[in-house]
């Protein structure tokens, strides 16, 4: 690393110049990480009977990164995965069958992403808030990751 190059560190870190400076001078390659949070659900998953039959609430994280994005500053919703099109994913996972764990339902919400977009990343949280046990918490998350294997 030059002298040059630590100035421009320093006096440019965390902005937009010092990222497009990392990427044209450096060859790094820029990446961010989209989020949808707390998406609530209806669904009847569960091992227990009533949970089956009564259904109950989840909440739901996604959390992805797109394998070889385009620039962030290209200001195209093509250079992206819509917001509205991994809600739809979350939204038919959780109605169109029954699960006895919340795991396998994370796990198909991500068999559903990798099977329709280009990532290299996901991350699904689920919670549970009413769960049959005997005692007092706020809710039960189980967390899935998938990371796609280094090139």
């Amino acid at each position: 690393t030059n002298h040059r190059t630590v100035l421009i560190q320093k006096k440019y870190k965390y902005s937009l110049k010092y990222y497009l400076y990392q990427l044209h001078y450096m060859g790094e390659k820029l990446g961010y990480t989209i989020r949808l949070n707390n998406v609530v659900v209806y669904g009847f998953h569960g091992v227990h009977p009533e949970e089956k039959t009564l259904g109950q609430r989840f909440e739901i994280d996604l959390e992805y990164r797109l394998k070889n994005p385009a620039d962030p500053w290209k200001d195209e919703e093509r250079s992206t995965i819509s917001y509205v099109n991994a809600h739809s994913i979350i939204s038919r996972v959780c109605s169109e069958k029954s699960f006895n764990l919340i795991e396998t339902l994370g796990n198909r919400i991500i068999e559903e992403m990798r099977k329709s977009y280009l990532v290299d990343f996901i991350v699904v949280r689920i919670r549970k808030p009413s769960v049959p046990i005997q005692g007092i918490l706020d809710y039960v998350e189980v967390e899935v990751v998938w990371q796609a294997e280094s090139e």
